[in-house]
């Protein structure tokens, strides 16, 4: 069985997201898998929301989330 998620990947990131935003992926598949599956290392990775709330690799997801990838941020 395969579930359906909404994937975001921001800044640096941006050039890994699925072309059309959606990843199909098994079920409990989690961030980490997803992470894999698009090829990003996942030192890369600073912070990780899946549905608008802060979770980190290892989160289970389900059918119709979205998850959203962000690397560290610099400044100056």
């Amino acid at each position: 069985m395969s579930m359906k998620l909404e994937i975001k990947c921001f800044a640096t990131l941006a050039s890994q997201a699925p072309t059309n935003g959606v990843l199909e992926m098994p079920a409990k598949s989690t961030v980490m898998h997803v992470m894999k599956q698009l090829q990003i290392n996942p030192d890369e990775v600073k912070i990780i929301f899946v549905n608008g709330l802060h979770a980190d690799a290892d989160t289970v997801l389900k059918d119709g989330d979205r998850v959203g990838l962000f690397p560290p941020v610099g400044g100056g």
